[in-house]
């Protein structure tokens, strides 16, 4: 797989909703619940981060859900790759990028979301044909500030920002050209999960849906 396809693909699911659910499970017992109660709200499109042990289990557990699209976020080597399309992850994301991931996601043909932060780091993941990127931290990194700014060099890279990023803040980075959908984890805060308050989770993720008609 290419990095023009990997881009057409990522491009395709960034475009789903306006907010992509950025996934720290810590109990498998909550995987399938919860993508099922944010997909009902509206959002399908699911990173589960390779930061537990159970976030394979726990993909492969969300990839049974009807109407989700799971992806593994944290990936960082080939290893994870593998594991991560082995589990039934359909695209990844990354904090950064290497030369070594990128091949991994071309041989194992996993559409990736690589992670870029400044300008020398967009201009050469654009050079190799990736024209959808990870800005991230976000926050930390200048915001929409810094992605507007970048917007007039380099309006070919289109984003989806994670890091930082909340409901309030999220129609900032929303309302740029060049900003695709951000990744945030405030649609699955720990305590409803911990509580199995599904139902409030479900509310959450339709007040994100709703940031963009």
């Amino acid at each position: 797989m290419t990095p023009t396809e990997q881009s057409a693909r990522a491009l395709a699911v960034c475009q789903l909703a306006p907010v992509v659910p950025v996934l720290v499970i810590d109990d498998l017992a909550h995987a399938k619940p919860l993508a099922e109660a944010l997909v009902k709200g509206g959002l399908p499109a699911l990173e589960v981060t390779l930061r537990t042990p159970c976030a394979l289990d726990a993909i492969r557990a969300m990839a049974e859900v009807p109407g989700g699209v799971v992806g593994a976020g944290t990936l960082l080597t080939r290893a994870d790759v593998k594991a991560a399309k082995e589990a039934g992850a359909t695209f990844g994301v990354s904090p950064g990028s290497t030369d070594a991931l990128l091949d991994a996601c071309a041989e194992f043909e996993l559409p990736l979301l690589p992670g870029a932060v400044t300008a020398s780091e967009v201009m050469r993941l654009l050079e190799k044909g990736y024209t959808v990127q990870k800005f991230f931290p976000a926050e930390q990194s200048g915001g929409a500030a810094f992605l507007k700014s970048i917007g007039s060099p380099i309006p070919q890279v289109r984003f989806c920002p994670t890091g930082g990023i909340s409901l309030k803040n999220a129609p900032d980075y929303l309302a740029l050209k060049n900003i695709l959908c951000v990744g945030g984890s405030w649609v699955a805060p720990k305590e409803a999960m911990a509580a199995g308050n599904w139902d409030a989770i479900t509310t959450l993720a339709a007040e994100a849906r709703a940031l963009r008609g």
